[in-house]
């Protein structure tokens, strides 16, 4: 077991684990040698509830023996499979091999049915419905955890289906999001833009790009500390997809709205990721995936695809 932090914990969990297995057969050694004077009636002594007296016969051979099997197996399991410490035990076996198996077998049966959607485009299986009806599943398995199973997400999970993409909503972007995942910083940028009041002047300029209600005065103050984040957000506010900054111009706050989320943002700074399902998908499953991700903000009036 790799997560043991030094060996002392390893030999620790093996001789707990011998040593219980060497007192079950030092309780049956003792149990069977042990003799009780019987009474003229062949009884020990013992009585329960008035009547119910205990009888002094030997332990049934059946018992016994099944109690004996019982640690021999014990032995040759762990003699044969993990569990005394860092062990491996002899036959080798781990769980991520016995994952890794399966996987490959299920990869092995389902890859006829993914080989239909080789050739296919993403927008021509966004629109088979065999195609999508994976595509949900595997979604649901996935990426419904952060970004919901209606795929709308929540504060801090992007929605998938508004056409609002801070890397690219193309079907090749959303393939590399999916393929090799993401990392999006914002870095710190108090220090950057000056005193208190001008960190809250500049989250009044950025709610006012948006059309969002703030304070007009506080905002055209603050409309000058903007170049700080011009550089990621472009001097108009409607991000970068090469740098995953987002559109400050749409009225979709990822983080939060208001002056306290964005003096927020302004003064700590963010980390967001996206994993990586490369290792965890396979080619044909991320194309699929791919393609209904993209039919979720495409082909419905009104969704803007950038």
């Amino acid at each position: 077991m790799s997560d043991f932090t030094n060996h002392f914990w390893s030999l620790y969990v093996a001789g707990v684990t011998l040593a219980g297995i060497l007192a079950c057969a030092l309780l049956l050694w003792i149990t069977s040698r042990k003799k009780v004077e019987a009474t003229a009636d062949n009884t020990t002594g013992h009585v329960w509830d008035e009547d119910l007296r205990e009888m002094n016969n030997p332990l049934p051979r059946w018992w016994m023996w099944l109690f004996i099997i019982t640690m021999v197996f014990g032995v040759a399991y762990l003699v044969a499979y993990p569990g005394l410490g860092a062990f491996a035990g002899r036959l080798g076996w781990t769980q991520r091999g016995e994952y890794e198996a399966e996987m490959a077998k299920a990869d092995a049966e389902l890859q006829p049915l993914y080989a239909r959607f080789a050739q296919m485009k993403p927008e021509e299986m966004a629109r088979d419905p065999q195609a999508m009806a994976i595509g949900e599943r595997l979604f649901l398995n996935n990426c419904a955890q952060c970004h919901g199973s209606d795929a709308r997400g929540s504060k801090g999970f992007p929605n998938l289906t508004d056409g609002d993409w801070l890397h690219g909503g193309a079907p090749e972007q959303i393939h590399q999001t999916i393929h090799d995942g993401r990392i999006g910083v914002m870095p710190p940028m108090a220090a950057a833009v000056g005193s208190p009041e001008d960190v809250r002047n500049l989250a009044q300029y950025v709610l006012s790009l948006s059309g969002s209600p703030h304070d007009s005065l506080r905002a055209s103050l603050g409309k000058s500390k903007f170049t700080a984040c011009a550089a990621c957000h472009g001097m108009d506010g409607k991000g970068n997809t090469a740098l995953g900054a987002p559109n400050l111009t749409d009225d979709i706050w990822l983080h939060g709205w208001g002056e306290a989320a964005i003096t927020a943002m302004i003064n700590n700074g963010k980390t967001n990721q996206m994993p990586a399902q490369a290792g965890k998908l396979t080619d044909s499953q991320i194309n699929v995936l791919t393609a209904y991700v993209w039919g979720l903000s495409n082909g419905k009036p009104g969704a803007a695809v950038r």
